[in-house]
């Protein structure tokens, strides 16, 4: 379930404004519905966390990750948020910045495939 409090919709406000360039990238592939007809938003408060991006409809999460995302404890964060995440309902598909910046394509076919998995 996703938090509308003020304070939630202050902070995805500011996330959505300090995307990364990954982010912004990837971004330009899913807005619009332009990924298959698929609608996506950026940033949604779930619980204490923030998607990157949300498929609603097919309750999938595309998170883009980087470079700190690959020691122990991010790690760990990260699990802990998947799990809480999937609980909710909701499949998070992730990818890496360098796929975003490297291989656009395969990275949309990737959710592509998620999403048609859900």
């Amino acid at each position: 379930m996703a938090y509308q409090t003020e304070k939630a919709l202050n902070r995805a406000r500011s996330l959505r404004k300090n995307d990364t360039e990954a982010e912004r990238r990837l971004w330009e592939e899913l807005r619009g519905s332009r990924l298959n007809g698929f609608k996506f938003v950026r940033q949604l408060p779930i619980g204490p966390y923030f998607a990157d991006f949300a498929c609603r409809s097919a309750k999938l999460i595309v998170e883009v990750d980087g470079a700190t995302h690959g020691d122990a404890q991010e790690m760990a964060h990260d699990e802990k948020r998947t799990q809480f995440l999937n609980e909710q309902g909701w499949d998070v598909h992730r990818v890496w910045n360098d796929d975003v910046f490297k291989l656009l394509n395969a990275v949309c076919d990737g959710i592509l495939l998620a999403l048609n998995a859900r």
